[in-house]
């Protein structure tokens, strides 16, 4: 489920894992259900996110000199290029569109689908499995919050309240086993 070949690369994904928990957490405070418990969760999910952050980061920093997967030049780094620019321009087109709409509420579950389709590229590119996973959850979760019930909460709850586990948790796996393959070579 994970590729050990480039330790650096799943650290830096258990920042970047814990930054979007935290930044999904965030969003997800727009409208949430009215009881404070909900704010106090995701107010908890988005401190976990900062604190797969750190570690990470550290880590990171630590071992850059550490193969990487993700180089200039490579086909791999090519097809990153494309699917980051197709994200931004789709993502861009998709919230121009909802928001002409009307239907700015739509934004956070559509961003999400564009994130989680997007891991299923990155997963290819980084010869990470463990992408297809999240790549998998995420997508599912935009579809979720898109139909899950509105006079309860926004959709950008949901796609918090649910979505910032799934990164923790992956970004967490990704940490550990890249701490590990680091610390034993």
């Amino acid at each position: 489920m994970i590729d050990l070949a480039h330790p650096r690369d799943l650290v830096m994904i258990g920042a970047i894992f814990g930054l979007a928990a935290f930044i999904w957490s965030g969003w997800a405070q727009e409208a949430p259900p009215k009881a404070l418990v909900f704010r106090l969760v995701l107010a908890g999910l988005g401190v976990a996110g900062l604190v797969l952050v750190v570690p990470s980061i550290f880590t990171a920093i630590g071992n850059w000199s550490e193969s990487s997967a993700f180089t200039t030049g490579n086909s791999a780094f090519t097809l990153y290029l494309i699917v980051f620019w197709a994200e931004v321009i789709i993502g861009a087109v998709a919230c121009f569109f909802a928001l002409r709409a009307g239907q700015a509420e739509i934004i956070a579950p559509l961003i999400l689908a564009i994130v989680g389709i997007h891991f299923f590229a990155l997963a290819l590119v980084f010869g990470q499995p463990i992408l297809h996973v999240a790549a998998l959850a995420l997508t599912i979760i935009a579809v979720l919050a898109f139909v899950l019930p509105r006079e309860i909460a926004a959709p950008s709850f949901w796609c918090g309240i649910l979505g910032a586990p799934v990164f923790l948790v992956i970004g967490l796996w990704c940490l550990l086993a890249g701490r590990s393959a680091l610390g034993a070579g």
